[in-house]
């Protein structure tokens, strides 16, 4: 469910996936895609139904999150950020998001977006252990 729960508990599951594969050197970077992705699924498609994919092939591990939501995300225009640009007041503490998708494009081998055939899209993050 796209809540505020979904984050923990998607990055617990994949942790532990992490873990038994033996690919703990690769966990933090992996747990950052995992919260990026899911977070920006649930805010897409708040109290629906979200799904994690965490699978390994030859190329190395696929994290994908799928929302029922047909836009596809846009990555806001890369910028020089300093402090000085983020609006620190309390009303707009949760106003400095946006860029969560450069962080996955800077975590994974390779980065993507696919529509699903039966409605929404799948957001992936490829990582090479």
């Amino acid at each position: 469910m796209g809540s505020a729960a979904a984050v923990g508990l998607a990055r617990t599951l994949a942790g532990a996936r992490f873990h038994k594969w033996g690919y703990s050197h690769v966990l933090d970077d992996a747990l950052l895609i995992v919260s990026e992705l899911v977070t920006n699924a649930a805010q897409r498609t708040p109290g629906a139904e979200l799904r994690l994919q965490v699978s390994r092939d030859v190329h190395g591990v696929i994290i994908a999150v799928w929302d029922g939501a047909s836009d596809l995300p846009r990555a806001r225009p890369k910028t020089g950020l300093t402090l000085d640009d983020l609006d620190l007041s309390e009303e707009a503490f949760d106003d400095n998001g946006g860029w969560g998708l450069h962080i996955v494009q800077a975590l994974s081998a390779a980065c993507g977006v696919t529509r699903d055939p039966g409605g929404g899209k799948w957001v992936w993050a490829r990582i090479i252990p």
